[in-house]
């Protein structure tokens, strides 16, 4: 479809492409090298489009992961948000989840070259908009793709004098081409494990995860974690191949997501745990200070 035309980058000291759509909630649908893709394509970009079903890599805002309810409070104002209305969406439960950016068509082009993408989204000058997430501000994605390493920027500018709650993330979808799921290993920082309920929401008990390398194998994950250090690694390997995802900066909390029918593993960035929405545990951008993150994939 013409109006979904994808943008593809190049690494000019590789082989390495990373894949774009703009007018699709800037989601990065590709990451191959020399045609060998290490992002998990699950039910396609048309399904991404047509039903928020997630693939490649997708921003999650403003919250990533579920809420534990469709209400939220911030300075004694409540914001409702309503399931099928202006982006929101929910899980099996009937909870949100993901934001409501998916396939988002209102990004804007302010740069392009053979290997960088800048795209931003005026959130204060959307209406639907302000109604789920009622914090006027300038979001701007950053993409570079460079010695083989896709690194993705993402900046929050206030635009009025409220300070704009930081609670969003990314999904990247990673796989091990020509590497069965059960020869790969992952490898994971030193961080604290959040336990969760079986809504997949965190339950207040902590406990400290050690980290290291162990076979992902036929192992489910949906884990939380906070107290992520800034430029943590993950690694997913296998085979002669290697993946490594590093949160450089912004992203104190992350998500592992390990589903039993796809063989894909999701490493995700985020800015605040899982809920942090509703529970006010998050960090903020404030007016005339805005919060860049930073997070990078190495193949």
């Amino acid at each position: 479809m013409a109006e979904f035309q994808p943008v593809t980058l190049r690494d000019p000291s590789s082989s390495l492409t990373a894949t774009y759509v703009p007018t699709a909630g800037m989601i990065c649908t590709s990451l191959a090298d020399d045609g060998v893709e290490y992002l998990g394509q699950r039910r396609g970009v048309q399904a991404y489009i047509t039903s928020g079903k997630t693939m490649g890599i997708p921003i999650l805002y403003p919250w990533a992961n579920r809420l534990s309810a469709a209400k939220y409070t911030i300075d004694g104002a409540v914001v409702t948000l309503t399931p099928g209305v202006a982006g929101v969406r929910t899980d099996e439960h009937g909870v949100p989840i993901h934001g409501v950016l998916s396939a988002y068509p209102g990004w804007v082009v302010t740069e392009q070259t053979d290997n960088t993408l800048v795209a931003i989204l005026d959130w204060g000058g959307k209406p639907s908009l302000l109604a789920t997430f009622p914090f006027p501000h300038v979001l701007t994605m950053s993409v570079t793709l460079a010695d083989r390493t896709l690194t993705v920027e993402t900046t929050v500018r206030p635009s009025s004098a409220t300070s704009v709650p930081l609670c969003y993330g990314y999904h990247p979808y990673l796989q091990i081409p020509d590497v069965p799921r059960a020869q790969w290993e992952l490898q994971t920082p030193t961080m604290r494990h959040l336990r969760v309920d079986s809504w997949g929401l965190p339950t207040g008990a902590t406990e400290e995860w050690a980290g290291g390398s162990e076979p992902l194998g036929d192992t489910e994950l949906d884990h939380g974690f906070d107290q992520v250090d800034a430029g943590a690694v993950f690694v997913l390997a296998g085979g002669d191949r290697r993946v490594e995802v590093s949160f450089e900066t912004g992203y104190p909390a992350a998500q592992l997501f390990a589903p039993s029918n796809d063989d894909v593993i999701g490493i995700e960035p985020m800015a605040a745990p899982t809920d942090a929405l509703r529970r006010g545990t998050y960090p903020v951008a404030a007016p005339g200070q805005p919060e860049t993150s930073r997070f990078s994939i190495r193949v």
